[in-house]
């Protein structure tokens, strides 16, 4: 069974948080984490920078995130169901997002009415 990376490094993140420390080093990565991280950065949450190395790993610099972390079982999702995990995963209504892998690739809970699309939710953060 392997281990599940997203899950790992947002968890990292907030021990690192937790911890009162301002950055974090993320071992290993993949392109999704790297997608979801940049979501995050554009929604001002934190900031990233990727080290190469002998492995790569990612800097993570924590802005004003207060909790993220991954769903799990990752459930499946229409446009009308969304409203649903919204409301159990975010503190409020206007407060933070959820991240949906769909088949247009990451988008948030904000784009899916948008877009029209369902998918799996992958991640959570405020």
């Amino acid at each position: 069974m392997k281990p599940d990376i997203i899950a790992k490094a947002l968890n990292e993140i907030m021990n690192a948080k937790k911890a009162g420390k301002k950055a974090c080093l993320v071992v290993p990565i993949s392109k999704l984490l790297i997608n979801i991280l940049e979501i995050m950065k554009k929604n001002e949450y934190l900031d990233y920078k990727i080290e190469k190395d002998k492995f790569d790993k990612i800097r993570v610099e924590i802005k004003k995130l207060n909790h993220c972390g991954a769903i799990k079982p990752r459930f499946n999702v229409g446009t009308k169901d969304v409203e649903r995990y919204i409301r159990r995963y975010l503190p409020a209504r206007d407060m933070g997002l959820v991240i949906i892998s769909t088949n247009k690739g990451l988008i948030t809970d904000k784009d899916i009415n948008e877009k029209k699309v369902g998918g799996a939710l992958i991640a959570y953060c405020y």
